[in-house]
């Protein structure tokens, strides 16, 4: 996707080692211009042939004068396109320019406050003069590269933003990336508009129709397959593929019978409904339930269902080509749904029927070889959502919360059996009921609701004594389930839940929260 051969101005975001680099790329796509992730080791020769419109480097854990840091080659700087340098990626472009670094003993993390100097150049223009900004540095810029002109500072740091307009080099000691920076996305948008002189056309519209098209020159005459599992991810890049070669795509939605309560008849009746896609449906309940029989280990409980999953797929797989076969046509495709944050993790790789161990179709055999088709491998969540809007899935497909590939069987603390499944299914439906009731949606990225089926509590229902099993909520607030917080949900929606849980379904009688963020606690508990 570059700006020649597409249409689409492209930021790389050179990536020191930092952990908000992808939050970095994502906030240049909400300024509507696409956004890569590169690795600082990238050659300067081999980063300036991606025919960047401009370049961000990132924040990092190292100081930039420590033996073995990561380095900015001049060269860049050289090369005429624009660059903006944040924390590590300030400093190191001051080092690499001739300006002065040093720890200065009074180092500055989280919430700070900041001094724009004169009219604060073109980055900071129109801002605040005093402004909240995030720190988080033991090193400092005490003087600036010649020919820039220092534009802000703060207690700890006399350089906290320069520019060198002539240069198009700019930059800041702060995270204009986090929230709690207020004026931030401002920051953001100074460099990449006024700087660097981007445009913002990296809008849906525009994505799906690029999709679309490479989806038409990739797959040619051949027909794919997609292996849906109910969530937003496989569900978009099945529509985005249907949109482009139609009837020459088939769905296998495998219900292994540990999808929430309305998740497989919403699958073959409103995503059909809205897409006109050929599903093929396998109800392998009874096969996955024999399986994970008398297992309670949660990692063996992932291996069988991975592992039944796979045989499921490729017998279904099997049936699909040997039909396509038949009527002279070859299945060449699979379909996935892939996402940028999955690329980025895995190193970037590509390849053809190498396919990632955490999607659901994995393993195949080596007679079953598909080349990948991934529509959605340069995308965030956010913005697959989005796509999901503009192909005109329903809100209940597009807006569903992220679910782990096992299922429920993951969600049950203890051997999963049918009865356990319809307890859970109950209790997680009143949940979801009840959270949407409250408009709370998509203020939450996801609720998991746990059976602690191996933990009985004594309870009062009615006159009796009872041993229930408890549950736990575990609403969670995040942008990529990288780092995640729980969610403050009102105490009267709490209310409404557990009362509505313990009232209409008997196995369960105590309702609990959990108040854990991750880290140290991850969101899914097995």
């Amino acid at each position: 996707m570059r700006a020649s051969a597409d249409g689409f101005d492209t930021v790389l975001v050179v990536d020191f080692g930092a952990q908000y680099a992808q939050l970095i790329a994502r906030r240049v796509r909400e300024c509507r211009v696409y956004s890569e992730i590169v690795p600082s080791s990238m050659p300067v020769a081999e980063l300036l042939a991606k025919r960047p419109k401009a370049v961000i480097l990132s924040g990092g854990p190292s100081s930039v004068y420590a033996e073995g840091a990561p380095q900015v080659d001049a060269a860049l700087f050289e090369a005429g396109v624009p660059t903006f340098g944040i924390c590590y990626g300030f400093q190191a472009m001051a080092l690499a320019l001739g300006g002065e670094v040093r720890r200065t003993g009074l180092s500055e993390f989280g919430a700070t406050q900041l001094t724009v100097s004169g009219d604060g150049g073109a980055v900071l223009a129109g801002l605040p003069t005093t402004q909240q900004v995030w720190m988080s540095h033991g090193d400092a810029v005490l003087a600036a590269p010649p020919g820039f002109v220092t534009t802000a500072a703060s207690d700890g740091a006399p350089v906290a933003a320069f520019e060198d307009l002539g240069r198009g080099l700019a930059g800041v000691q702060f995270h204009p990336e986090v929230l709690h920076t207020t004026h931030g996305q401002a920051v953001l948008e100074h460099f990449l508009y006024d700087v660097a002189g981007c445009r913002p056309t990296w809008t849906m519209v525009n994505i799906v129709d690029e999709q679309v098209d490479r989806i038409r020159v990739q797959v040619g005459g051949k027909r794919a397959i997609c292996g849906l599992s109910g969530g937003v991810d496989s569900a978009v890049a099945a529509a985005l593929v249907q949109r482009a070669i139609g009837d020459r795509l088939t769905c296998v939605f495998v219900d292994h019978g540990l999808l929430r309560k309305g998740e497989p008849e919403q699958v073959e009746r409103d995503f059909v409904a809205s897409t006109g896609v050929t599903l093929k449906v396998v109800d392998a309940t009874d096969r996955f339930l024999e399986a994970l029989a008398g297992v309670s280990d949660p990692e063996q409980k992932r291996k069988i269902i991975g592992r039944e999953f796979i045989r499921v797929f490729e017998t279904a797989a099997r049936e699909i080509v040997a039909e396509s076969e038949a009527h002279g046509e070859s299945v060449d495709f699979l379909v996935q749904g892939t996402l940028y944050p999955d690329v980025v993790e895995s190193g970037g790789g590509e390849g053809t029927a190498n396919i990632k161990s955490h999607h659901n179709v994995g393993g195949l055999p080596d007679d079953l070889q598909f080349s990948l088709v991934e529509p959605l491998r340069t995308l965030f969540k956010d913005e697959v959502r989005k796509v999901g809007e503009q192909l005109g899935l329903p809100a209940e497909i597009v807006w569903r919360q992220p679910f782990p590939g096992p299922g429920l069987g993951i969600r049950i603390v203890g051997e999963v059996t049918r009865e356990r499944l319809d307890v859970l299914r109950e209790a997680d439906a009143i949940a979801r009921e009840e959270l949407s009731s409250a408009g709370l949606d998509r203020d939450i990225w996801q609720c998991p609701v746990v059976l602690l089926a191996d933990v009985r509590s004594v309870g009062v229902q009615g006159d009796g004594r009872t041993y229930g099993h408890p549950v736990v909520l575990r609403p969670v607030s995040s942008e990529d389930a990288m780092t995640a917080d729980w969610t403050r949900i009102p105490y009267d929606v709490l209310a409404r839940i557990s009362t509505r849980i313990t009232n209409e379904v008997r196995e369960i009688n105590r309702v609990v929260l959990d108040v854990t963020s991750k880290p140290p606690g991850t969101i899914e508990w097995e």
